[in-house]
């Protein structure tokens, strides 16, 4: 008799264990479309100069990065298309000063979300060490952060003193 009341829990534990992992399976794949860029497509286009010690790696002022304005495009993938954001930073002493970003989104729903995500990216970063800044969501955009976090792997590669 008690056999029989238990009987069917198992099967409510199984079922309940498959859907968890469905669940993290499909989470799994929202955030592997925001990491999934074009690398070719992440390009550098713009600089500026001042000295640098070479023995050390940065400039006069001990910055790992060259102060000025630079600019880079990142790309991501949405469900639709391959979107494209341009990136342009000033730096000073290492520290974003200011940020500009701007799209030509491809989907009217990547147009949303580039708009949000250019609404809000200044918050975030202006006044950050260039080294602490690797944004995953702004303003409810997560995959426009990817394209972002490319641009500014590029402009670091640029900057690098």
């Amino acid at each position: 008799m008690i056999r029989d009341t238990f009987a069917p829990r198992p099967l409510r534990i199984s079922a309940a264990l498959i859907g968890v992992a469905g669940t993290l399976t499909l989470a799994g794949c929202s955030t592997a479309a925001a990491d999934t860029t074009d690398a070719a497509s992440t390009e550098a286009s713009s600089s500026t100069e001042s000295s640098t010690d070479t023995s050390t790696g940065t400039d006069a002022s001990g910055a790992a990065y060259v102060d000025g304005t630079y600019t880079a495009t990142g790309s991501y993938q949405t469900p639709e298309s391959v979107e494209k954001i341009e990136v342009t930073i000033t730096l000073a002493d290492d520290i974003i000063t200011a940020v500009e970003v701007s799209g030509d989104p491809q989907a009217s729903e990547s147009e949303r979300y580039q708009s949000e995500f250019i609404g809000g990216i200044d918050d975030e970063v202006v006044g950050q060490n260039i080294d602490d800044i690797s944004v995953d969501r702004v303003a409810g955009s997560s995959l426009t952060s990817g394209g972002f976090n490319d641009a500014i792997d590029a402009i670091k590669d640029e900057a690098a003193a």
